[in-house]
This record gives structure tokens, sequence and C-alpha cells, in this order.
């Protein structure tokens, strides 16, 4: 698994040894093109050594989605799809606290049941950026960078997760910072696969449910390095406070994207590519794709 802070595809996979020279790399890379702009200036006023320093991951979860009811309790061979989760992020060097934020009771048992911390949230929440916020609203430590893992990416690597604390730690005038990674031609089209582009510093510039960019063939070019968004984000926790009060935007609404509101607010969004097999629960049969691929690779 290789990360990288620029948009350009990789024409091999990168041995497990560069991993580390990467990230550091890409956070040079960061603090290279890190630059004040307008309004936004205030979260970026002085570097110091404990800038962003205080991290803490928070795996939203609730139990009523509309495409597949239950998910996060749903058996991975043989556990809790939440559970494979915590235990991934766990591993990740870069937090320093590791929550379950959900609005079901029955989620919650499950995963105090395997030890996590467990913080109750409204069902007022309409996406996992506001669960988010509440959650860390209700913490008494304060932290500094918040990440957003998504609950129904169970094999997501802590590699990843540390990857874009660090990039957002790099790039003080980001307030938002995610991965990407490369799309199979199969998922094109596939409006549960969100596609990105980005500028050639590595910074968003839009997120679709459609393929893009969109040449005038209508069809894939396979020569293009087309990029698949992952479902992990961090914020900055001031940015986060902000994001809970902004309304709902154009984009965001006809998307169904939340990161979009970020980028039609104004906000830069710092993104990181990194070489990961993307295996998202999504639908159910999600659930029979992954443990085949699980059961091939002797993953328990």
């Amino acid at each position: 698994m290789s990360i990288c802070a620029s948009s350009s595809s990789s024409s091999e996979p990168t041995p497990p040894s560069t991993t580390k020279a990467l990230i550091v790399h890409g956070v040079a890379v960061g603090v290279a093109v890190a630059v004040a702009v307008g309004a936004h200036a205030y979260f970026y006023l002085s570097r110091s050594r404990k800038f962003r320093s205080r991290v803490i991951g928070i795996i939203p979860a609730r139990f009523a989605s509309s495409r597949f009811q239950g998910k996060p309790l749903v058996q991975i061979l043989g556990k809790p799809m939440i559970q494979r989760t915590w235990e991934r992020a766990k591993l990740a060097s870069t937090l320093d606290q590791v929550v379950v934020a959900t609005d079901d009771e029955k989620i919650a048992e499950c995963c105090r049941g395997f030890g996590a911390d467990v913080i109750m949230t409204s069902e007022s929440c309409r996406n996992g950026t506001e669960r988010c916020n509440e959650a860390l609203q209700k913490l008494e430590k304060k932290y500094d960078v918040v990440v957003n893992i998504q609950g129904d990416e169970p094999l997501i690597e802590p590699e990843v997760i540390d990857g874009i604390v660090k990039a957002l730690q790099a790039a003080p005038d980001a307030v938002f910072s995610t991965a990407v990674t490369s799309l199979k031609p199969e998922d094109a089209f596939d409006p549960n696969r969100v596609k990105c582009v980005v500028d050639n510093r590595g910074y968003a510039i839009y997120f679709s449910r459609g393929l893009i960019p969109h040449n005038k063939s209508g069809k894939v070019n396979p020569q293009f390095p087309y990029m698949l968004h992952l479902g992990i984000q961090s914020y900055d926790t001031k940015f986060l406070k902000i994001y809970s009060e902004l309304m709902p935007t154009p984009l965001q609404l006809e998307e169904d994207l939340e990161q979009l509101k970020v980028l039609e607010n104004g906000y830069k969004m710092k993104v990181i590519k990194v070489d990961h097999e993307a295996h998202g629960v999504d639908i159910p049969e999600d659930v029979e794709k992954i443990e085949s691929f699980m059961r091939e690779r002797n993953l328990s």
C-alpha cells in the first residue's frame, strides 16, 4: 500500500517498505505549497510543533440506513462490520483515541461488548460529519483534528488514516483532508462509487457519483487515471463546528455528497492518493464480495 500527495496515478504498486518515505514526502510537499487565502486565514495563523497535534478518530454509525438497514451490525466472517472497522482504526499511530458515535442502542451495546468507547448522538444528525461534530462536543478532552472513519470500510488500512492526518497537519490552508485510489473500470458508472478530481497541487476540485472527467465519447478512457474517493476524511475541529452551521448547497443536494458543501463554500480540501483495494459495503450484495476477498487472502 503506497501513499503520496500527488494526484498522478502510479504505474505499479509501491513496496510496503517505502510507505513511510512517501508519507514524509507528502508532508514536505504540503508544507511547501501551503498559502494563506483571504477569509480563512485564521485556520493557519502560526505554525508550531503542536499544530493540529491532538487527533481523535470517530466512527459514525446508524442503524436506519436507506440502502442497507442495520449495516454496522452485519457479520463479516463472524464479526460485526463495525468491530472490524474499529479494530483497524485502533492500529493507526496518529489517533489518540477512537470512539463510535451512534444514535442506536443496539449498535452501542454491540460496540461496548468488544471494548469500544461509545458516544450516543441524536437521530437528527443528517450525515456522518454532523454526527462527528455532536460527538466531539460531548467529549471532555479537546482535539485539533477529527478523523471521520466510515464504518462500512472494514478493511481500511491504518496507513491510510495516518496519511490523511499528516496531510492535514502539513497543509495549514486546508480544513479537510481525504484519500482516493485508482478507480476500477467496472466501477466507472456505479453511483455508489464516488469519483474525485484534484488540481496539480493535490487539492480537491470536485466529487461526483458520475464518471469525472467525462469525455465526448461517453465511454471509459482506459488511459486516464480516474480516481475513486475512499470513505475516510479528517477535519480541523474549528472548521467542523462551522460546517454544521453552513446551509446545504445546491451541488451537495444534487449529488448527495456532503464534501461538496465544503468546496462550494470556498474551503480547501487536501487529497492524497493511496494504493488501496477499496472494499466498502454499500448494499447487502457487497458482503459476499468482501468475504470472498478476505478468504482468498487468508484475512481473518
